[in-house]
């Protein structure tokens, strides 16, 4: 999960070009680009574009973005796509954990009468996105079985506390949307999933970007939305370790493993311990095969 890629889900045209976005994962929106009164017809396009997907192992993973559980719409959402076997369900504006578990309590019974695999359903969760989440950031530390990943979303935040935007006139997040971000990176390393940056919203400005994601690269999380193609790129190459990376980490995994039982190990005239050791391990967990 470098790179989750926002694709409406009422466009034919931009459906079929999301799978060769080079984008790990396709996010297919019903909540936001869709308007109320297209809601319908959207449902029954994206279910019929997942019916046409290959279980391409090199393909991407495709989840969608149902509309929040507290609409009209969110039911309905889910009897459309989950029959046609997506990859997962984002969910939007989770409150707090029960929220999770009110929608994997959904996915049971759909993918049981769908004849589906129980639990084959992966959630992904954008939290903090309104206040109330914020105060219940530590319940999200806990992950069931289906929680694959963990989001927020700047823009629907600063609204909902009433800021007059999310960023200073730097361009650095202003203070409560800088303590959410951590929260959402704190919340996806306790529970042990993918904790993903939020979008970075001028799609013309890619090197604005370049610099957002390797922050967030550095920083800790695992990946990035994006609301563009032409951002995707960017943001594999600063969510890919660089080969220096990958050498020095690869060497710190094979000394502990040369010396299962030392604590402190020397390598380069620098002294490693077992921190090094976990951070070596997550950074190679990222490389991708090939």
């Amino acid at each position: 999960m470098r790179s989750l890629l926002f694709t409406p889900g009422d466009s034919e045209r931009k459906l079929a070009k999301g799978p060769s976005s080079g984008a790990d994962v396709i996010l297919i929106d019903l909540e936001d680009a869709v308007a109320s009164d297209a809601k319908t017809g959207a449902r029954d396009m994206v279910a019929e574009f997942l019916a046409r997907q290959d279980a391409s192992p090199s393909g991407p993973s495709i989840y969608i973005r149902i509309n929040s559980l507290d609409t009209q719409w969110a039911q309905a959402d889910l009897a459309a796509v989950i029959p046609a076997g997506p990859h997962g369900i984002m969910l939007p504006k989770a409150r707090s954990y029960d929220d999770v578990e009110r929608l994997a309590g959904m996915l049971e019974d759909l993918e049981k009468r769908s004849g589906l695999r129980a639990g084959q359903t992966s959630i992904l969760v954008i939290a903090p996105e309104i206040p109330e989440a914020v105060l219940n950031m530590a319940s999200f530390g806990k992950c069931g079985p289906r929680m694959t990943g963990i989001t927020w979303g700047s823009e629907d935040l600063a609204t909902g506390l009433g800021a007059r935007a999310s960023r200073d006139d730097d361009g650095r997040y202003r203070a409560p949307m800088e303590l959410a971000r951590t929260l959402c990176l704190c919340a996806g390393s306790a529970a042990g999933i993918h904790a993903i940056d939020t979008v970075y919203p001028d799609f013309r400005d890619l090197d604005g970007l370049k610099r957002d994601a390797e922050r967030g690269a550095a920083d800790g999380f695992s990946g990035k939305l994006a609301i563009h193609p032409d951002q995707v790129p960017v943001i594999n190459a600063a969510f890919t370790p660089g080969g220096d990376e990958i050498a020095r980490a690869t060497r710190i995994v094979a000394a502990f493993e040369a010396d299962p039982g030392a604590g402190v190990i020397s390598l380069d005239g620098s002294m490693i311990d077992r921190p090094h050791l976990i951070h070596a391990q997550k950074l190679l967990q990222r490389v991708r095969p090939g």
